[in-house]
């Protein structure tokens, strides 16, 4: 844990970068909204959106454990915060509570920090992939990533400000810049949720300071959740007596009660809140349409299960007709995915390679995603296609 001192240093030094930082249009190619680019602080990242900075991981970059901060995908809803200025910033905590509180960086860095290692998964990941097709930012696999987070539990927060029993849900508010007439980038969760003690305010990332891109100064953490809950450059937490009512509670971020036809409309009244993530597997190489030689092929990934844990994963060469189980990293904590390894004695020809995983709540991957109109949770068994020479 960084002492007092240190956290003041790097908080210090990212706010001076956060200053320094050019803005993202003169970062970002002009019409470039699907290439591999590299940016400042971001190497090589695809580029699915340049008005809100919404930058995806390649899958090849999904071989290590944690990812590295300039590999670990973007999403924002709205413009970044233009100013952060570490010595004014404060985080309020109100709503239904006995004693609301005002704190700074500083009040923050004085409470006990904790870690949690957590895969953070876009709940439109995928969405490109399902047919029919879908609005939104047209996320291929990687809009999703795993690192460790630190800072101060959200419930000691919560029980410093006297939660009420009244509180039911917890409101979390960012500084994004709201264009226009959009509505505010407002979520809440349930309690039991907030004051489990792998919940958040994160102000580390991969044991450096937050940088701007994942929610300087301050962001919440919401573990195995979809990562609209773990809101970003936090300034305001509210206790509720019920759930938030807003735009990005209702419609957005809700998934059908039930299984819907492929292209039908859904009522919102017709949906529930969108929480933990699905089970899922992705395979970062061989990359779909490679070339490689016969013999010896490693085929590699990654899985995860939001709140569960990956048992298994089984990969086939031959198109799903037949089956092998991998080989599971050794690093493993409750909310991160598994990476994952597979030894094919490739014979010339052209192949389909797929991958499934299964968690401990007996969950298996299926082979086609449920279909929603808002594409979330795609977890289809993962495809590539190879040719064996």
């Amino acid at each position: 844990m960084n002492s007092r001192r240190n956290f003041l240093k790097q908080i210090s030094g990212a706010a001076l970068a956060v200053g320094a930082a050019p803005s993202w249009f003169s970062w970002a190619p002009p019409g470039n909204q699907n290439g591999a680019i590299d940016i400042p602080g971001e190497d090589g990242m695809i580029v699915r959106s340049s008005r809100f900075v919404d930058l995806e991981t390649p899958v090849e970059y999904f071989n290590t454990w944690l990812t590295p901060v300039p590999h670990f995908f973007v999403r924002n809803h709205m413009h970044e915060p233009s100013e952060l200025n570490a010595e004014n910033y404060s985080l309020t905590i109100g709503g239904e509570v006995e004693k609301p509180l005002s704190l700074s960086l500083t009040d923050l860095s004085k409470l006990e920090s904790h870690s949690v290692v957590n895969t953070l998964e876009c709940a439109g990941n995928g969405r490109s992939l399902q047919r029919p097709q879908v609005p939104g930012v047209q996320w291929g696999k990687g809009a999703v990533s795993t690192a460790r987070f630190s800072g101060p539990r959200l419930r000691d927060l919560l029980q410093r400000a006297g939660a009420k029993p009244t509180g039911k849900h917890v409101m979390f508010r960012g500084l994004d810049e709201v264009p226009g007439k959009v509505p505010p980038f407002i979520r809440s969760i349930p309690i039991e949720k907030a004051l489990d003690s792998d919940t958040l305010i994160a102000t580390h990332m991969n044991g450096a300071t937050l940088t701007k891109h994942h929610g300087f100064p301050a962001r919440a953490l919401v573990p195995g959740w979809i990562g609209a809950a773990s809101c970003k450059w936090l300034t305001e937490i509210k206790i509720l007596e019920n759930e938030f009512v807003g735009n990005f509670m209702s419609p957005g971020y809700r998934f059908p009660n039930q299984p819907v036809k492929p292209g039908d409309v859904v009522k919102p009244e017709d949906t529930h809140p969108l929480t933990g993530l699905n089970v899922k597997s992705v395979i970062s190489g061989p990359l779909d349409g490679a070339r490689v030689k016969a013999g010896k092929v490693a085929v590699h990934g990654a899985a995860w299960a939001g709140e569960a844990d990956i048992v298994k994963v089984e990969v086939s060469t031959d198109g799903g007709a037949n089956w092998k189980t991998a080989s599971l990293g050794h690093d493993q904590s409750r909310y991160a995915w598994r990476l994952w390894s597979y030894e094919w004695k490739a014979k010339a020809g052209d192949y389909a390679i797929l991958s499934r995983a299964t968690d401990s709540q007996g969950r298996i991957q299926p082979s086609t995603a449920a279909w929603n109109p808002s594409g979330y949770l795609y977890n289809a068994i993962d495809q590539v296609k190879v040719h064996v020479a």
